[in-house]
């Protein structure tokens, strides 16, 4: 997906979306909030800078939530049937959106880029071959080619900016 924009949306059809280009970095994640809030043995999140993110039609509720790694996130979902579509963080605020890759209309076309919080996975859950694998999380800079993590200091300074003006 590397320059192409895709469409997704919630299971109900009453909200959709548009996103472009390719993610920053996609994780799997195994840590037990995850398992909790999408119901599933993992989440497959697709990070993304917000402007690449545009709400078609229908309307989101937002839910406050804990994370694995301790802090929160802020769940954004369809407010008719409740599908999980994205949410952000308060390191990066509403600048960086994680996607939830199950909600776009062709999912298969992103591939995770590292799976994370293993010590939390099912004991019987399957592992993609070919990804790093990470007890927690991992370091960016550590495995993010140079164009991506680029991209991801990109945001954080703009959220400094925003932060700093106030």
């Amino acid at each position: 997906m590397q320059d192409a924009t895709q469409t997704g949306g919630c299971g109900c059809g009453h909200t959709h979306y548009r996103v472009s280009g390719a993610p920053i970095f996609v994780n799997l994640c195994h840590c037990r909030q995850c398992q909790q809030q999408s119901g599933a043995p993992a989440a497959l999140n697709g990070f993304f800078e917000a402007e690449r993110v545009e709400l078609l039609s229908g309307t989101l509720t937002e839910h406050t939530t804990p994370t694995g790694s301790g802090g929160i996130q802020t769940i954004c979902r369809c407010a008719q049937c409740g599908v999980a579509l994205w949410s952000f963080y308060p390191s990066l605020g509403r600048l960086l959106l994680a996607l939830r890759v199950g909600t776009l209309d062709d999912p298969a076309t992103l591939r995770p880029d590292a799976a994370i919080f293993l010590a939390e996975a099912l004991p019987w859950a399957p592992l993609p071959e070919g990804i790093p694998h990470f007890e927690r999380t991992y370091r960016a800079k550590d495995l993010l080619s140079p164009d991506r993590l680029a991209r991801l200091m990109g945001v954080a300074a703009k959220k400094k900016d925003l932060d700093t003006r106030g």
